[in-house]
């Protein structure tokens, strides 16, 4: 599932559905921050050309997956989506990661909080979460900003280039998020 809608999250921010020309500057994204990003995010380590983002990209509309580019005063920032909604039960997954120097901005939250209302309000998804690994504090406090809650721990989670590590569940329900937002 892909999306053909623009989210203007603010005059700095926009998310925009990623096209096959968007493949090289993802590609360049990922290589160039390969190292701080491939600590969290297996997938950087089997994105080796830009024919693997294209290869990507490609897949994105069979996944289920409504994926975004993040854009950051006109730049390439990273990508954030909703992964494979499940519209039986009114729930959906959001993922992202953004290039090391546009951290600290508050894009990815601000990002996360214009993807949420669109998840609640348009898809009308009771649900959403975000599943980070324990350690990656930066990345653990976007949804403890954003009023999730701490779900539980799943141990040994993932496989990640270090070894195993534990994911951390959070989820915030629509009646939360319109009580804090």
């Amino acid at each position: 599932m892909t999306s053909d809608i623009t989210i203007q999250v603010n005059d700095d921010i926009q998310l925009t559905p990623p096209t096959l020309a968007d493949a090289e500057a993802i590609f360049h994204a990922l290589h160039t921050n390969r190292e701080s990003l491939r600590a969290w995010l297996p997938f950087v380590d089997y994105t080796k050309t830009v024919e693997d983002s294209k290869a990507f990209l490609e897949n994105v509309p069979d996944s289920g997956e409504i994926l975004f580019k993040i854009n950051y005063r006109n730049h390439f920032a990273g990508l954030i989506g909703l992964k494979a909604p499940d519209t039986a039960n009114h729930k959906v997954e959001i993922g992202y990661w953004i290039t090391a120097e546009m951290e600290g901005k508050g894009i990815v939250t601000q990002s996360c909080r214009a993807l949420i209302t669109y998840a609640f309000e348009v898809l009308d998804m009771n649900r959403a979460l975000i599943q980070v690994a324990a350690g990656n504090r930066k990345s653990r406090n976007i949804p403890e900003r954003l009023g999730f809650t701490q779900e539980g721990i799943e141990r040994d989670g993932e496989l990640l280039v270090s070894g195993f590590t534990d994911i951390v569940r959070y989820g915030l329900l629509k009646r939360e998020y319109n009580a804090n937002n």
